[in-house]
């Protein structure tokens, strides 16, 4: 649902191709909800059937056309109504925090591997996130560009105050993120570097 609603928050600003508007996404609603190619396309087909947007042919070149989708009147209801209802919160699934929890398990070198690379991971995050909030700032944004562009003046500070607050909430998750991980490896060093290595038995490997 929420992939959905992302592709019907982009197109609401305008009419887009398949193409344009997976890089859309890719630029600014995939900062926030990832999704491939692979779904995006077969999601707009499904929302093509269920009368949430509607496609028409446009010619591309000489020869070529694409199909141009823009939202309807029944995907505009959904989304606004989508906008309105109570947020339902998924089940909490953390990768890291599920290795963190059994770390006693494996050697000094793979946990201060598995740190560094939680750093650097949410590094990159952080300096993407924080890239964001520059454009918003300066409004340079492609995707803040093109709702301005249909947005009512005296509305122009809503709509870029409320943008910079979700990447102002995930540029603090990514410190916090970087925070944890060099906790992690404090942790490490002040453990001595020590973790015995479980090995099942022969027994229980033969069970």
């Amino acid at each position: 649902m929420s992939l959905r609603m992302a592709l019907l928050a982009i197109l609401r600003v305008g009419p887009l191709s398949g193409y344009e508007l997976a890089k859309q996404f890719s630029g600014s609603v995939g900062h926030v909800w990832y999704a491939p190619d692979s779904q995006i396309y077969p999601e707009l087909r499904r929302m093509e059937t269920d009368g949430l947007v509607a496609a028409e042919e446009q010619a591309r070149g000489e020869r070529g056309t694409r199909r141009l989708y823009h939202v309807t009147d029944l995907g505009q209801a959904t989304f606004l109504e989508w906008m309105s209802s109570p947020l339902e919160y998924q089940r909490f699934r953390d990768p890291a925090r599920l290795r963190a929890a059994y770390l006693e398990a494996a050697t000094p070198e793979a946990v201060r591997d598995f740190m560094h690379r939680h750093i650097i991971e949410w590094t990159n995050e952080l300096a993407q996130f924080e890239g964001q909030l520059r454009q918003t700032d300066e409004l340079t944004s492609p995707m803040l560009v093109r709702r301005l562009a249909v947005t009512a003046p005296e509305d122009y500070e809503r709509t870029s105050a409320y943008k910079r607050f979700a990447y102002e909430g995930l540029v603090n998750r990514a410190r916090v993120e970087i925070e944890w991980a060099q906790q992690g490896l404090a942790l490490l060093e002040r453990l001595g570097g020590e973790h015995p290595v479980i090995v099942p038995s022969p027994d229980a490997a033969a069970r």
